[in-house]
């Protein structure tokens, strides 16, 4: 034996625990668990010993003897051929708001970024290696969704955020309460011909709803609704440009856009101040996704934005949720008031 093993202190055992309390060692696993077959007075006498001693209880091992690992795994599906430093930073605001939640009930995070077809892997509870799993991601890697929705059939304990497909455990924002908002807020700023821009027959099924809100809600106005102007471009970005050079082109009549997402909506603005249309003045302006940098566009982008804490919370308490208690639910969405609106 070396002598810095001499030196080394051993460490501290529930064993030191009982012989210090003068109690059993599985009386020390109980009172230390909570455990209500032990009486207060012997659990006192346990604390104060395992205090005096400085031992920890390890909780991760304890939770492994009860069938728990007091962690809950993400994955974050990325675009096939692309990094996670190309994933929307919406899903980076999500993926942040879901650890918190996760660590507010006293779970760790495993966070794991998946894009190709060899990555894939969503077998974490039958591993042991989480009690629930959260997919959030690009609704637009097919591949992706295909494997982890036939997870879910399996395996359970799964909750989704982007997912393409309604049969599967999904938690979204109120995409159609989001479109009232957006329209109702350019009819309050003076808008008549509000355009929306995004694909409903896409992969992203909340654009869909989205504009299923839109439709609705120039009905209640009184205002004629066109059809969804859908543009294309290597990325949202591009399509917004896109979709400006679309209308513009066209000499379509427009004074209010709302676009699916704010990514479509940042590059819009880019175009429409390259073809000299002032906004708000001339056209009033919203997204859908709360991004952080729409407050530094020009100007500083309107936006829908889901309650993100809310989110997070769902998720976690759906994947952790039995079968018979995990339905299909809402955020709630409310409007970021900036610059692009009159």
């Amino acid at each position: 034996m070396s002598s810095s093993d001499k030196t080394r202190p051993r460490p501290v055992t529930s064993i030191d625990v009982a012989e210090r309390a003068g109690v059993s060692q599985s009386t020390v696993s109980r009172a230390l668990s909570g455990s209500e077959t032990i009486t207060e007075a012997t659990r006192r006498r346990v604390e104060l010993a395992a205090e005096e001693l400085g031992y920890q209880v390890n909780a991760r091992a304890a939770g492994l003897r009860r069938g728990e690992t007091g962690t809950i795994a993400i994955v974050v599906i990325g675009r096939d051929g692309q990094g996670p430093a190309a994933i929307n930073p919406f899903y980076y605001s999500l993926l942040g708001s879901t650890c918190a939640a996760a660590a507010e009930r006293g779970y760790e995070a495993l966070v794991s970024f998946q894009a190709q077809p060899e990555e894939f892997f969503g077998h974490y509870v039958a591993r042991r290696q989480a009690d629930g799993v959260v997919v959030i991601g690009t609704a637009t890697n097919q591949a992706a969704w295909d494997y982890f929705t036939a997870c879910a059939k399996t395996a359970g304990r799964m909750a989704f955020w982007g997912s393409p497909f309604d049969d599967s455990v999904w938690v979204r924002s109120d995409n159609r309460d989001g479109g009232r908002l957006a329209v109702e807020r350019l009819v309050q700023g003076g808008a008549q011909h509000i355009v929306f821009v995004g694909d409903p027959a896409s992969s992203q099924r909340q654009f869909r709803e989205r504009y299923e809100g839109y439709l609705a809600a120039m009905e209640a106005v009184g205002l004629k609704a066109g059809e969804a102007v859908v543009s294309s471009g290597a990325d949202r970005v591009s399509q917004g440009r896109n979709a400006i050079a679309q209308l513009a082109d066209a000499d379509a009549r427009f004074d209010g856009l709302f676009f699916a997402c704010d990514a479509m909506a940042l590059g819009a603005l880019e175009e429409l101040a390259a073809r000299g249309i002032a906004v708000p003045d001339d056209v009033g302006v919203i997204g859908f996704d709360g991004l952080g940098s729409g407050e530094f566009s020009a100007p500083p982008l309107t936006t829908v934005e889901p309650d993100f804490a809310r989110a997070g919370q769902l998720l976690v308490e759906t994947a952790l949720a039995s079968e018979g208690e995990r339905p299909a639910r809402r955020v709630p969405v409310h409007l970021i008031e900036r610059a692009s609106v009159r």
